[in-house]
């Protein structure tokens, strides 16, 4: 239930392209919602007997549902979490660091049971800013008898909407210097096939490595604590128009693809 990779990482752009690019890389480029592919794999989640658990969270997530902020451990953004039972359908989440909201995601399941929205809003990141977007998901199992209908596998379908500071971000290439800034406080500039670099302004201390796979592709590849989390690929189209982006999850063990446009 934690937010989407690219949501998380490309937000608003800092600077514009330059009018005369020196790579098809180099711009502003902006998610198209309609051509996203979010993850097959299903999240999975319990809320029975006032206890709720996020088995598929990384790490997991085992409190109490009773609308206190309870400490947990392993995550880098929150350092609490706060499971609040609205109604019989609809479930608050609400994740502090130090006392401060840094991420909330309110889930309601429709009266069929079938499909839920998740509304998601987020501001772990260097400056603060908060990045929204609504989620659309489908059951594919239920959860046990007497169970809150959140409870069950759910797979996510599209986003139907998203805070502009989610959709774009700016990057460039200048011989074999590849950078990436967005308007959160997070970034890089990294030498292609050169040492890992910080990500910096991510809470979660991430470094960054990149590399050319081909003309038209850089892969980036995401480690905490030497260990690889990620590796995105960024393929810009032969008329340079559009950028396919390609994320495999290491830690969930799942993928997701969108495209996004120059601006």
């Amino acid at each position: 239930m934690k937010r989407l990779f690219w949501i998380g990482l490309l937000a608003a752009m800092l600077t514009p392209a330059r009018v005369m690019a020196q790579s098809a890389f180099d711009g502003t480029w902006k998610i198209d919602l309609n051509q996203t592919q979010l993850p097959a794999k299903p999240g999975v989640y319990l809320l029975q007997n006032g206890t709720y658990h996020c088995r598929t969270c990384i790490p997991p997530i085992d409190v109490r549902a009773d609308g206190l902020d309870h400490r947990v451990a392993g995550d880098s953004c929150y350092d609490t979490v706060n499971i609040n039972v609205l109604d019989d359908r609809t479930v608050q989440e609400t994740d502090k660091s130090k006392g401060k909201i840094v991420h909330t995601e309110k889930i309601t399941v429709a009266p069929s049971g079938n499909t839920a929205t998740w509304e998601f809003a987020d501001s772990c990141d260097a400056n603060g800013e908060e990045v929204t977007w609504k989620q659309i998901s489908v059951r594919v199992t239920k959860g046990p008898l007497g169970s809150h209908p959140i409870s069950g596998s759910w797979r996510a379908m599209r986003i139907v909407n998203s805070s502009e500071n989610g959709l774009t971000a700016t990057m460039k290439l200048e011989g074999d210097t590849f950078s990436f800034m967005d308007s959160t406080g997070q970034s890089y500039t990294a030498v292609l096939d050169g040492p890992d670099v910080p990500f910096k302004g991510d809470a979660g201390n991430t470094t960054v490595s990149v590399k050319r796979v081909a003309d038209d592709t850089i892969e980036e590849t995401d480690k905490r604590a030497g260990k690889v989390v990620s590796v995105t690929r960024f393929t810009v189209s032969a008329d340079g128009k559009t950028l396919n982006v390609s994320i495999s999850d290491k830690l969930q063990g799942s993928s997701m693809h969108f495209v996004a446009a120059k601006q």
